[in-house]
């Protein structure tokens, strides 16, 4: 069990968070008075005043009549009007400042391109800094920032390369603008060098020590998936804040590396005594139990939530919703999300997701139509979620017309993801005709995701012509990917075409690729197992082994028969079985049968998806020994219940 450290809440200071306003004046102090009225230094004073109180109008006025006005007074005009999202005042005081010739203020040029960004004008920001004759590092510092924040990565490490060039050195903020536009745009590899060379400089540069270049590498390495070179800077770091332990747990939380986040978590606990983890380092461990199904241990980490007062936090509900359904609780996700005071998007694209999850798309259909009814604009996710849904439960014309929705009644052009859930809502249906033709008519890139779907599907229904037209791409687009080797021998296999198992398999020989060891995970007593399939040290390991074998010997009398069909391997039947009971699940469904009690569900999850014959064993484990077993696996749960999977076995 967890002992939580607890210490008194602080608000960590932000680089973005705009400065506090001064209390407002009372009205009174406006008045003019026609003794001073002509006095420049009150005149900019109250100018100033004015736009506090979000008079900018008449701020305005006054400033027509004001001779001098001072940097002050601009800086505050130019604060208001990006605050009031006033586009038309912004580009008149532009002009003021450039006929009272300011307009080649450093100081004032920064705050100008910062008023365009924040008003989506980048046009004008762009301008700004063309017409800038003396770019100090701040000038160029606030362009990078605009275009970062903007996705315009690329342009961003151009208009870099071109400052280095002249000779301008860096300071501490520009390394952090440039990494974060290396992610700013789309992740490609070029960008991942170019990341790799900034870091070159911070550390030439002696500038490890500034937490917040370390946290934004942190960050930008996460996002790449780069997760050692992360874990490297990270653990180099001379000093940590709470950002920075966020940072890196994100990145465990996000890269398919869960344990870790959680070691993290605790480790922070144990070590941080001056700040408290935050809502953005929650919602991280709350997805790292999430994604191992560590029920108990996310009741923990939901207690101390409570306890600093962060269930309010509208992102931390989200994942709790999402963690309590991918640990088989759905209803304790419904009764979090029925107490919410306020609902978001995103509150709702979680219920919605852990439905479809559960294989309950008809339910999933109707929150979504109840978002709709409330007024809740759905988001492109929402309609990942939903159409994600219609897939895992066979609803394929409510998936059609939610699909031919998105454009014509939510303006939403379908993405790749979009493109890909169609794919496999039909391709699941053994529709693999109208998917292969959706793909055809697609007005982008199908991409890796795409074609994807349709080799899974494939896979289900052994289309060997469409699983090689699909192959075919996905070893030009993702060629060191193992998975899509696997599944087209495993395609082949099932066809009996063993030549061509051998011949795929001889290619991931020589292009080195090693395929994905099937990995379970089970949590006993707030303590987490992980099995994987193949032989490996366990205390256990011995009795696990001898209760498979025992129970495969007696379930074979009630008519269990090992689907030995997946094994791809030219042995005979006895060793296909032998490899069969070595599968991860399996291990762990056994493990459960040995360290739970009577009545208590056995929770498993798993990192691929649950092969037919784990499927069927597990279905008659449940019903031989009169115990719940729950598994998640890639696509979704499957809740074994006295010999019947709630998945219908469509999966």
């Amino acid at each position: 069990m967890w002992a939580f450290h607890t210490p008194q809440p602080t608000q960590p200071p932000s680089l973005f968070n705009p400065p506090r306003m001064p209390p407002k004046l009372p009205s009174s102090s406006l008045t003019l008075n026609p003794s001073i009225s002509n006095s420049t230094p009150n005149r900019n004073q109250l100018i100033q005043s004015l736009c506090k109180q979000g008079d900018l109008k008449q701020a305005f006025k006054l400033l027509s009549r004001e001779p001098n006005p001072s940097q002050r007074t601009y800086e505050v005009l130019i604060l208001s009007c990006a605050d009031q999202n006033s586009l038309s005042l912004a580009q008149s005081l532009h002009s003021h400042i450039s006929e009272n010739g300011f307009d080649q203020d450093p100081f004032l040029v920064t705050k100008l391109i910062s008023m365009y960004a924040a008003l989506d004008s980048l046009d004008d920001a762009r301008k700004v800094f063309d017409k800038t004759r003396k770019r100090t590092i701040f000038v160029w510092n606030a362009l990078f920032r605009a275009l970062t924040l903007a996705g315009f990565g690329e342009e961003v490490l151009g208009l870099y390369r071109k400052m280095n060039r002249i000779g301008l050195p860096s300071d501490r903020f520009t390394y952090t603008y440039v990494l974060k536009a290396c992610v700013a745009s789309e992740c490609m590899v070029s960008l991942l060098n170019k990341g790799k060379e900034i870091h070159a400089h911070i550390l030439r540069h002696g500038l490890e020590g500034y937490v917040h270049i370390m946290t934004t590498l942190v960050d930008m390495y996460a996002r790449f998936g780069c997760v050692a070179h992360a874990s490297f800077v990270f653990e180099k770091m001379p000093v940590r804040n709470v950002v920075s332990w966020s940072a890196m747990m994100a990145c465990y939380a996000k890269n398919g590396k869960p344990f870790e986040a959680l070691e993290l978590f605790r480790e922070m606990m144990i070590e941080t005594q001056d700040s408290a983890p935050n809502s953005v380092t929650m919602v991280s461990v709350l997805q790292a139990c999430a994604a191992l199904s560590a029920l108990e241990q996310g009741k923990l980490v939901h207690a101390y939530i409570l306890r600093r007062g962060l269930d309010s936090v509208l992102p931390v509900i989200s994942a709790l919703i999402t963690m309590y359904a991918r640990c088989g609780e759905l209803e304790l996700g419904q009764r979090i999300f029925d107490r919410m005071e306020k609902r978001d998007v995103v509150s709702w694209n979680s219920l919605i997701s852990s439905y479809g999850l559960h294989g309950y798309g008809k339910k999933a259909m109707q929150i979504f139509q109840e978002m709709i009814h409330q007024g809740v604009s759905p988001s492109p996710i929402t309609f990942v979620s939903v159409l994600g849904a219609c897939s895992h439960a066979g609803l394929v014309e409510e998936g059609k017309k939610l699909f031919d929705s998105m454009r014509k009644e939510h303006g939403i052009h379908p993405s790749v993801e979009h493109y890909a859930c169609m794919v496999d809502l039909l391709g699941r249906a053994n529709r693999l005709e109208e998917a292969a033709k959706i793909i055809d008519e697609m007005r982008i890139e199908p991409g890796a995701k795409v074609w994807g779907s349709l080799l899974g599907s494939c896979r289900i229904h052994c289309n060997v012509g469409l699983a090689e037209r699909a192959s075919h791409r996905l070893f030009q687009l993702e060629p060191n990917s193992a998975g899509n080797y696997v599944l087209l021998a495993d395609i082949y296999a099932e066809a009996e075409m063993w030549d061509d198992v051998k011949r795929v398999r001889k290619l991931l020989e020589t292009r080195s690729l090693q395929k994905v060891a099937g990995r379970s995970w089970i949590e006993v007593r707030r303590k987490m197992y992980s099995f994987i399939s193949v032989d490996e040290p366990n205390s256990q390991i011995e009795l696990i082994q001898s209760l498979l074998i025992k129970l495969a010997a007696e379930m074979k009398e009630k008519g269990y028969s090992p689907q030995t069909k997946v094994v791809l391997y030219d042995l005979d039947e006895s060793e296909k079985e032998r490899i069969l009971l070595g599968h991860s699940e399996k291990l762990a469904v056994a493990f459960g049968l040995i360290n739970t009690k009577k009545g208590e569900t056995i929770r498993i999850t798993k990192n691929l998806r649950l092969c037919e014959d784990c499927h069927s064993f597990t279905k008659f484990i449940s019903k031989f020994t009169n115990k719940e077993i729950l598994v998640r696996d890639v696509n979704r749960f499957h809740h074994f219940q006295n010999g019947v999977c709630s998945c219908g076995d469509y999966w």
